[in-house]
Order: structure tokens, then sequence, then C-alpha cells
């Protein structure tokens, strides 16, 4: 691990810490939709022959204390604690009523053997695999109908090994859509915290039709040539707090998504209510993005205190034709951003279909959003806004930004098309269709 991203996972810990137990009454956030529960009943996996040597396969013990946790129903639940050590197993469910607890030093590590890995049915939002047709492998820590379940500890990880799925991805040898490294689906009252996720096989954290879940002080690392490792991917879901982490991946940082196409359509489920506050990371792609499944639709989304570094798009909200749905009421604000390909790119025309069956005609709307309080430096294009020629994006508003280029020849200036909306103290001036405040009533509320 380089040495600066131990530093920052030393200081990270430490505020973590300082701010959990001294001054959370001082911090703004979010996390208290789900209040962190104390489970009476304690198991060790150690009591049903878990041996953390890094060789011997565990996925009999994980599913064994799974089962009695679920079985047994304890009053309050239980807790299943890891010792330090390294725990290889398959992929395995968790259960209702349970927190998954890592000590400092434990690492539960997914096995390379691909062939054992379960198949589920694909998503209903999706109509197939995200990557290949039919199913899709499952998660290896899955959840689905669940509820008051909690993943913690002291730091320790959940390593997916994914390089052996990279490499199936790259020499197209697939068979099924590679799995997440922890998915819950159909569930509520999840929690997230205080664990390093590593080297996912395709997306790290994916809450899907899932609502009331919180996911903090996470850290999460995956290789920056590997493709499509996205962090956090909140997915037709609801009431989603996200906060106080370290992602650097091969994707998108943070992606908003509902559905794909005429069967995000069809299936209907909008994502609403998520706040997104004081992420750090890196990555070729995206920092926070919305999209570009957004067939459900997407709205009321907050994003703020974000600090980005070494990006390939600071902010991110794209769409297609095909998609339907609608992304609206998105505020993204206190934005720092550092050597950065693109700052900020709202677009209509980005990502595939999942077949030849999406309705031409079905055209995302775009309105209400807020872009404000946003800083660059050496940010080599400033920024986009292109929407739909039949659909133009509407409500775009734009407050006190400045994007600085890189040293050198003067840097590209903003590209705008089939928008409307306001913009002020934006530098460089973006494009002539977005009018002065003073101008347009569109955007009265946010100046």
């Amino acid at each position: 691990m380089p040495s600066f991203l131990v530093s920052f996972l030393l200081v990270f810990t430490i505020s973590v810490s300082f701010l959990s137990c001294i001054t959370v009454g001082e911090v703004v956030t979010c996390s208290g939709i789900v209040p962190m529960r104390l489970r009476n009943d304690k198991i060790s996996i150690a009591d049903f022959g878990g041996v953390g040597d890094g060789k011997t396969l565990n996925t009999k013990a994980f599913r064994e204390a799974v089962y009695r946790i679920q079985h047994l129903r304890r009053r309050g639940g239980t807790l299943l604690y890891i010792p330090p050590g390294v725990y290889l197993t398959e992929s395995f469910n968790l259960t209702s009523h349970m927190t998954l607890y890592l000590a400092r030093g434990a690492v539960i590590k997914a096995t390379q053997d691909t062939g054992n890995w379960p198949l589920i049915a694909p998503l209903p939002s999706y109509g197939r695999g995200r990557e290949r047709l039919g199913g899709r492998y499952m998660s290896f820590i899955h959840g689905d109908g669940l509820q008051d379940v909690i993943i913690t500890g002291e730091n320790g990880t959940i390593d997916g090994q994914g390089d052996v799925w990279w490499n199936m991805w790259r020499q197209r040898t697939l068979l099924f859509t590679r799995p997440n490294l922890v998915e819950f689906v159909n569930s509520r009252g999840i929690i997230i915290s205080n664990v390093i996720f590593r080297n996912s096989p395709f997306w790290n954290i994916h809450p899907v039709y899932s609502r009331n879940v919180v996911i903090r002080y996470v850290t999460i690392l995956a290789p920056l040539d590997s493709p499509n490792t996205d962090g956090i991917d909140p997915d037709s879901s609801s009431n989603v707090c996200i906060e106080d982490s370290y992602i650097s991946t091969g994707d998108d940082l943070v992606a908003v998504k509902s559905g794909w196409d005429e069967y995000g359509i069809a299936y209907g489920r909008p994502s609403s209510d998520i706040t997104i506050r004081r992420i750090t990371g890196s990555s070729p792609f995206s920092g926070i993005a919305v999209g570009s499944e957004t067939s459900g639709g997407v709205k009321n989304v907050l994003v703020e205190n974000v600090n980005l570094y070494n990006m390939g798009v600071g902010i991110h909200i794209k769409t297609n034709i095909g998609r339907g749905g609608f992304i609206k009421n998105i505020t993204v604000t206190d934005v720092y951003m550092e050597n950065v390909r693109k700052g900020i790119k709202i677009a209509g025309d980005v990502g595939d279909h999942p077949d030849d069956s999406f309705n031409p005609n079905a055209l995302p709307v775009v309105y209400g959003i807020t872009l404000k309080s946003i800083w660059g430096e050496k940010v080599q294009q400033p920024g986009s806004i292109q929407g739909l020629k039949n659909s133009p994006f509407t409500g775009i508003c734009l407050s006190n930004i400045n994007l600085h280029g890189v040293p050198g020849p003067r840097s590209s200036p903003w590209k705008c098309s089939d928008v409307s909306g306001s913009a002020l103290l934006v530098s460089p001036w973006p494009c002539s269709e977005l009018t002065s405040p003073h101008q347009t009533g569109s955007c009265s509320d946010h100046f």
C-alpha cells in the first residue's frame, strides 16, 4: 500500500473516532436514519470452525454461523465476530438482525475459484445481467429481503480478489455478469461502516430496491485500471446516507442509478432522498455521478463537501435516449477538484443499451440541477452541458464556480446545447444558453 494512503487511513481512522465519540453533535450527518444497534448475543466465526490462515476454505463456517443467527433468532439479534486473520471463503448470504464485525487485522477474502460461484436472476429493472445476457453471479456478501443488518468493525477488510474477474472481462471469457462485492436487495435498515473494501470483481457496494441505508467511514480501494469497480451505487433506493469515506477505484466513486431502459421504465422505482457528504477520492472516471441508468427516475439528491483528485470527470450527470425517467432536484455544493480532465459534465448521450428493444422516443427529462461553490485546479476543460434536441435540459443553475485550467495554452471553453438555465460568478464563463439570474427567474431561488 502506498505510504500516502497508509498515512491517510491512519488520520482517517483517528478522525472517525474523534468525530463519532466526541463531536458528533456538531457534525452535520444523515446517519441517524438508521440507529446503530448493540447486540447482546455474540458468536465468533471460530465457534464454527473458521480458520484465518488464508488457505483454509471457510464457506461452511460462514454459512453455518449465519444459519444459526437466522434460526435461533436471539432477541436484539446477533453479532458475528471475525477475529484477526485471513478467512478465505466462497460467497455467502447474510440474514436479518445481525452484525458482521471485523476486528482490526481481520480479512474476509473471496476465493478465486469462479467455477462454483452461484448464479442468481437478473434484476428486474435491468432485464438481464449488466454485462452479459442472462443471470448474474451473486455478490460476494449478499442480502435479499433483509432488515436490521450491520457490517462494521475496526477497519477490517473485505477483499474480493477481483483480478481473476477483471482478466475474464478483458479476455472476453465472462459467461455472466461479474459479482458485486456487497449487495443488498429489497432490504432496509442497513449500516455499513468502518470497513475497508478492496479489489471488488465489479461494483463494490450496491444497495438496490432498498431504503434507510447508511454507508459511512468506509475505505474502498481498487486499481485505477480495474474495470467497472464503482465505489458505491445506490440503485432504485431511497433514504440513503453516504458520508465520511475515501474511495479510489477504476470507475465512478459514487453513482446513483435506477434501472436500464425499458426494464427500468417498466419497474418504475426511482432513487430518491440521497445524501452524499464528505467524500474524498480519485478515479479515471467520475467523482460523483448520476446515471447513466436512470430509467426509474432520480430525485432529491444532495452532494456536499467533496474533494476529488486525479479524476476523469468531477461531477457527471448522464443519461441517454431510450432511458426515459427523470433526473430532478439535484444539488451539488462545496466541491474541490484538482487535476481533472473535465470539471462538470451533464449529458444526454452516455451509456449503452441492454438490447435493441429500447424505445428511442423514451426521452429522459432533466431539470432542477444546481451546482454551486465548486473550485477546481488543473482542470483541462471546465465543462459541458448537452441536452437532447427533443428534451432540452432545463433549470440548470451554476453559481460561484471557478475551474482553473492547466498551465500553458488556454483551456477549452464550455460546450452547451439544448439547455436553459442561469449562471452567476462562473469562471471561465459558461455558454450563452445560461443567462444571468437577473435575466431569468428559473434559478432565482438558488442565488
